[in-house]
Order: structure tokens, then sequence, then C-alpha cells
């Protein structure tokens, strides 16, 4: 049997593999492929003929986005399992223990809810229409030295950028479409990384923040090097560049939400307990 790029297959005895993807055409001899739950493997067809798998059986969120398929050569991989087990190592309760919370989660919660109080939908809207821009870049700098998240650097570059009138008001109405405009995502996003762009603020940390911090459940926050590191990780293609940009914004989120779902044992609660454990497991 030949398997062709592209193919979804299991192998006929080991189960725990789980799904896989077939990488190249095949030959008559061996058939190298990815499988969710052990990477990558080259099969001899003489010992084993994997089974090929279609309709709804063939779905995977990992397989959908695989990032070894795009690149030459093997590269690292650690199963969503291993992972697990990496970040219980270090938080043996999980989610829910007293070391998880104090070295993970409790600052960022109490970031959110100074955010909720500062910039909730009916004071931006109550400022904005009085035009107190510089009340919400306060407010909006307040929000950001609540936690570490974003770096020393990057917070001053913020803060040099919104010392000129012109770009409070900008920032001000751009951070405004981005948290409650009735907008496409896609174009509140677009429309804030310009902003950054234009008071020489552009960074990831920054233009993720807000929408992090504000709808934890939602949305997730970006630092390049972790992020990157573990979609990497992960073989899950993220389409990364240092750029603000939709695509690997998107993608940032489906890799997130595809973690959250996988982990639904551990019960995360939300985008930070995803944030953290994405932190965690690329150290």
């Amino acid at each position: 049997m030949n398997y062709r790029k592209g193919d979804r297959i299991k192998h006929p005895k080991l189960e725990e593999w789980g799904i896989g993807e077939v990488l190249e055409e095949s030959g008559e001899e061996k058939v190298r492929a990815f499988f969710v739950g052990v990477g990558e493997k080259t099969l001899s067809l003489k010992h084993v003929q994997p089974l090929k798998v279609q309709g709804p059986e063939a779905n995977h969120p990992l397989l959908d986005n695989l990032r070894i398929s795009k690149v030459k050569g093997k590269i690292q991989y650690q199963s969503l399992a291993q992972s697990i087990q990496n970040f219980l190592e270090r938080y043996p309760d999980g989610f829910y223990g007293e070391r998880y919370l104090r070295c993970e989660r409790s600052y960022k919660v109490r970031a959110h809810e100074l955010a909720l109080e500062l910039l909730d939908q009916q004071t931006m809207h109550s400022l904005s229409s009085e035009y107190q821009y510089d009340q919400i870049c306060q407010r909006s700098l307040k929000i950001v030295n609540a936690t570490n998240l974003i770096f020393p650097n990057e917070k001053m570059a913020l803060k040099d950028g919104l010392k000129q009138k012109e770009n409070k008001k900008r920032f001000s109405e751009a951070l405004s479409i981005l948290l409650y405009g009735v907008g496409s995502l896609e174009n509140r996003f677009l429309t804030f990384a310009e902003t950054l762009e234009i008071i020489r603020a552009a960074k990831w940390t920054t233009a993720s923040y807000f929408l992090f911090i504000i709808f934890p459940e939602k949305y997730v926050f970006i630092k390049p090097t972790a992020t990157l590191n573990a979609a990497n990780l992960s073989a899950f293609e993220i389409y990364y560049r240092p750029e603000l940009n939709w695509k690997t914004y998107k993608f940032v989120l489906e890799f997130s939400n595809y973690l959250k779902a996988e982990l639904s044992t551990l019960r995360p609660r939300d985008m930070i307990d995803v944030q953290s454990f994405m932190w965690c497991i690329q150290q």
C-alpha cells in the first residue's frame, strides 16, 4: 500500500500513538509520519501497514496546523502528555495548587480586576465621550505596570509614545475600538497595531496585553520567545513574525484554544492558566 503526503493514519497496534499524518510520499519500503502521541516516526512497511483514517476520525487541531510538515528535517517535539507531566513536576497540584496560584496566577488576576475597575466598557465610553484621553492613557499605563509581563523597555516605549497629545487621542480611540468595538477582531486588532506602530510601541507584548488582561477567558498574552518556543515544542504552526500582524495573532489564539481543550483534565479556568502552562513547558 502506498501513502500520500497528508494522509491521516494510525498504527494498527499502538493506539497510544494516536492519529498521524504522512509527511512525504511513501515508497514501497517505508513511510515517514508524525503521530500526535509520539512525534515523528519512520515505519517499515515490511513489518507494519498503517491504517488510513478518513472522515471525522481524521480531524485533529494539531495535525491541521502541523509545523513539522512545513520544515525540512526532524524537529524537537514534546507530546502534550509529556508537557503535562513536566508542568505537574513543577506544580504537583496543577492550576489549583497554592504554589501555582502564588507564582503564576494571583498577580494576573489582581491586574485583571484592576483593569476592570479602571477601563471597563462604561468607564471607557464615559472618558472617551468627555475627551479625557490623558486619563485613559494614565489608566492604561497603570494596568501595564500592574504586572511584569511586558518588558521594562517596552513599557517605557509605550509611556514615551503617549507623551504627545495627538498620540494620546490616537491610542485611546484605538484601545476603545480594540476592547469594545463592534467590528471584527481582525480589524480591531489591526487598528490597534497600526496605532502602536505610529507611536513607536509596536511590540507583541503591548499589542496582546490589554485584550488578555481584560478578557482572559478569550484572549491570550504573547511573549514572543516563550510563545514561539511552546508552539515549536508542540509542533503547532503559528506563522510567527516579529512585526505585528493578524495571521500570527490568529494562529496563536488557535494554539491557545487547542491547549485549553486538550488540558481539560487539569481544568484550566481561562487563558491565564493556558499562558502560564505555555511559559512553564518551554523553559
